[in-house]
């Protein structure tokens, strides 16, 4: 298992700042990444976040999946390595 979490369904106000204050309720966060639409300017409604140890993403998942977040249920899970092109 990893200590990296996908975070989907997310508002394009949600900022790096508000997801880590959210996580950081559940644990160490060591990192949060916000991927941007580059045509758009603006959040492509999903992050990854990265939290001090496996013990604390399993915390985080149970914490904040379906969790209401700006109106829209969060939807949490373990993220998958990144596969070649």
């Amino acid at each position: 298992m990893s200590n990296r979490i996908f975070v989907g369904n997310l508002s394009w106000n949600v900022t790096q700042e508000k997801l880590t204050e959210l996580f950081s309720q559940a644990g160490t966060v060591t990192s949060v990444f916000v991927p941007m639409d580059r045509e758009a300017n603006h959040p492509r409604g999903f992050a990854f976040v990265e939290m001090g140890s496996e013990e604390e993403a399993k915390k985080a998942i149970g914490m904040f999946n379906g969790y209401d977040l700006e109106g829209r249920a969060l939807a949490c899970d373990i993220a998958k390595p990144r596969e070649e092109r």
